[in-house]
């Protein structure tokens, strides 16, 4: 029996800061007025005040760039972002199509859009459960991707929930104080299911000839199991190849030195995780890891796939993993037989919320999405640096405004508590973890995808959590978010 008397661990988040580099004014803004005010001073120097008043129109266009803000950013922080999409829609980039190719194929290679085009599925000769890995060349990583489950987080009782969180905490401390691993993430996601596992299951192991009981299953199994919407978690890790670089020499170098050190950090983390109460039920091949991709970009496809697969598990060829078709546009994506639209987690809870603040988005009824976190470890030298920085700023805003006889800011107080809060941790030995969401809501029309999205904001509320979607940005938003790839280049 359960003891009632135990309080479920509860989280808070740091205020997010919007603090820039110089009188609150980010790097592009800077620019800009610095630029704009030697242009004023030179235009006095050499034409006087005529002149001045002759480029007012311009003067005004600075003034209004820096200053006006939309979503959260000026627009001078907005115009590289608009003029990377107006580029791409210009030369035809907001349109990807898979044309058939010719010439050989380079084997493992994912072929998909955008900045994953050259990610590669690897498998070592000597693998005894064919676990593959995510070759990055350009950014040096390696990333190996794990299929998890675990119990009811909401149905445990209070004591195994605070073990289970603790357990969380710990490991990704492991991960962080390791120094090899890039990124982790994590991917929940909802798929729209065929049935077919289920009547796998149903044929082999139920009794279909049971009076009255085997008629009702059998037709409880071929009218839900279509209408089902499972969850489905993956956890992928990415090794990073050079801070890795002394340990995969040490066993053998190359690729297979970077898959010995990889299965090292598996088996850790593996272990790590049963103390969390997750269950890794094991580390993707290749042809599931394409599945994962192919299912992402093509929900209609899962169906087909696990047909075709022995195990009832899912698979693809890794060079049909990518989408057919996949079309941009400023605040959605449709692929083959979807339509995405992804957001970001702006702020986290900034209050006291249970552990399982996230259960009401992720379980929004008649809604596919899918939830990613990216777990990013910092150096405990870098970290203490950022926070001295952020304490200087903090203290010299406050003196400026001292200075010109303004109010004090209840959220530089806020900040400068969590800044301290943080350096008092950093101090007694606890990982510094940089923490992205995101979230990816698919439909399959554009109205529903609409409907879809409103929901999941009305739920983002409930859950405590400001959700910011990601204009201009959706296709490397949606690779970041929806593909277990653990990448958070934006």
């Amino acid at each position: 029996m359960s003891d009632l008397s135990v309080v479920p661990v509860t989280a808070k988040f740091p205020h997010r800061s919007r603090r820039g580099i110089l009188l609150g004014l980010s790097l592009p803004q800077l620019l800009l007025a610095s630029v704009a005010l030697t242009l004023l001073l030179v235009t006095v120097v050499s034409t006087g005040l005529l002149g001045v008043v002759a480029l007012a129109p311009l003067w005004a266009a600075a003034a209004a760039l820096v200053v006006i803000r939309r979503h959260g950013r000026s627009l001078i922080d907005w115009a590289p972002i608009v003029t990377r999409y107006a580029y791409r829609r210009r030369t035809g980039q907001t349109l990807w199509l898979a044309r058939p190719v010719t010439r050989p194929r380079q084997d493992g290679v994912l072929h998909l859009p955008g900045t994953a085009v050259s990610l590669k599925v690897v498998t070592p000769g000597d693998s005894a459960n064919r676990a593959a890995a995510v070759h990055d060349p350009h950014h040096q990583t390696l990333t190996a991707v794990a299929r998890v489950s675990s119990r009811a987080f909401a149905l445990l009782d209070p004591a195994t929930q605070n073990a289970n969180v603790n357990g969380w905490g710990r490991a990704l401390a492991g991960i962080a104080r390791t120094g090899h691993v890039a990124r982790v993430q994590v991917l929940e996601r909802t798929v729209p299911d065929s049935g077919d596992t289920l009547s796998r299951h149903w044929a082999r192991h139920g009794r279909a000839e049971a009076p009255v009981a085997g008629q009702i299953y059998s037709e409880l199994v071929a009218s839900a199991g279509p209408a089902a919407a499972p969850h489905e978690t993956y956890l992928a890790i990415s090794l990073d190849l050079k801070a890795a670089r002394r340990l995969i020499g040490q066993a053998g170098g190359g690729l297979p030195g970077a898959f010995t050190v990889m299965e090292q950090i598996t088996s850790s983390i593996t272990q790590a995780a049963r103390n969390a109460g997750l269950t890794v039920t094991g580390w993707l091949s290749a042809r599931e890891i394409a599945a994962v991709i192919r299912t992402a970009y093509d929900p209609g496809a899962l169906a087909a796939l696990q047909q075709w697969s022995d195990t009832g598990r899912a698979e693809a060829d890794p060079a049909a993993a990518g989408p057919v078709v996949q079309v941009e546009e400023y605040d959605r994506l449709a692929t083959d037989t979807a339509h995405h639209a992804t957001y970001w987690v702006e702020n986290w809870p900034r209050v006291e919320m249970g552990a399982g603040f996230l259960h009401g988005l992720m379980f929004t009824a008649g809604v596919r999405r899918s939830l990613s976190l990216v777990y990013v470890p910092q150096g405990l030298e870098s970290a203490l640096r950022d926070v001295q920085r952020k304490k200087a700023a903090i203290i010299a805003d406050a003196s400026e405004r001292a200075r010109r006889g303004q109010v004090d800011s209840e959220e530089d107080s806020v900040e400068y508590a969590d800044a301290k809060t943080r350096e008092r941790q950093l101090i007694a030995g606890h990982a510094d973890i940089a923490l992205t969401g995101l979230v990816t809501v698919t439909a399959e029309s554009d109205a529903l995808l609409d409907a879809a999205c409103a929901r999941i904001e009305t739920a983002a509320v409930t859950a405590g959590v400001d959700l910011r979607r990601l204009t201009y940005q959706q296709p490397d938003a949606f690779t970041l978010g929806a593909l277990p790839l653990a990448r958070t280049v934006l």
